[in-house]
């Protein structure tokens, strides 16, 4: 029976300092030795409400509305049947709309923009079992982010709107996934995610279930931050202007899509929003791409 289909593509979503990352790069799916996939996707997030301490403001401070912008790359590759090498760089615009009031009298801007974070990471195959007529595999991961431009991401209000935290953050994950013979699967991963700087280390968490076909590759998904209580809340008590140093807590739901087109190539296609967080917006993000299988 065959249990190989095509990689799917993961939604690349953004970062900001009220906004992070929230899917992970990682499936549950292994290439193969010498097989990959390259894609180049554009996403589209907007938000008003952020989730604060003690509840939810329906404005974003200064700025009252953000719109964030990325072109993001994203590539992975087989080095061998069981290690995946998967690599990911975003280009980020990150738009605010405060009154003309407050930029001329202030150091603000409303848009900040620039290459963020590079992120890589290696996936490796631990366990493999047959389930019946379904294959159980248990992965491990290890991955690195850090920047590659100078953005700024400082002490003061102004950074609302800054496109990172210019964190390195090295993060290790566990993989279950279960793929059945009709071609329906269940992956569950969690982690843990060391950050430098004054950026809370974090456990995060993914659920996703989906369907991986010859014609077209659908997956729902549910991600989860947790971050550690050492950080502080945004406007609260010990908060001295410094977003990068806030918990940033989150529940955010998400569809993927991949649609294969001819000679390799297919569309990538995704949508997500948040559903309750802490010193987060709340935001809801589109995505639309092109991908090259090989």
């Amino acid at each position: 029976m065959n249990y190989r289909y095509f990689s799917p593509i993961g939604a690349i979503l953004l970062l900001s300092s009220l906004a992070t990352q929230a899917q992970s790069l990682s499936s549950g799916f292994m290439s193969g030795r010498k097989h990959g996939s390259v894609s180049v996707s554009g996403t589209q997030e907007w938000y008003e409400s952020v989730y604060l301490v003690p509840e939810k403001i329906n404005q974003v401070p200064i700025f009252r509305r953000i719109n964030v912008q990325s072109v993001s790359l994203y590539a992975n590759y087989g080095i061998t049947d069981k290690i995946e090498a998967v690599v990911s760089l975003p280009y980020v615009r990150s738009e605010g709309h405060a009154s003309s009031i407050i930029t001329q009298n202030s150091p603000y801007t409303n848009v900040r923009e620039g290459l963020q974070d590079v992120s890589g990471l290696l996936k490796f195959k631990a366990y493999s079992t047959e389930v019946g007529s379904s294959i159980l595999n248990l992965l491990g991961v290890v991955s690195l982010s850090t920047p590659v431009s100078n953005y700024k991401s400082e002490q003061g209000l102004e950074y609302i709107i800054a496109i990172g935290n210019r964190a390195t953050k090295v993060s290790t994950a566990g993989i279950a996934h279960l793929q059945t013979a009709s071609g329906v699967f269940f992956t569950g991963q969690t982690g843990y995610s060391v950050r430098s700087g004054r950026v809370p280390n974090a456990f995060t968490a993914e659920t996703k279930v989906g369907y991986a076909g010859p014609r077209f590759y659908i997956d729902g998904w549910a991600a989860f931050q947790k971050s550690a209580s050492t950080g502080t809340d945004i406007l609260q008590p010990g908060f001295d202007g410094d977003f990068t140093a806030t918990r940033v807590d989150y529940t955010r739901l998400g569809v993927s899509a991949f649609r294969p087109l001819a000679q390799g190539f297919g569309l990538v296609l995704g949508a997500s929003t948040y559903v309750s967080g802490r010193n987060v917006g709340k935001s809801t993000g589109v995505t639309g791409g092109l991908a090259y299988n090989f």
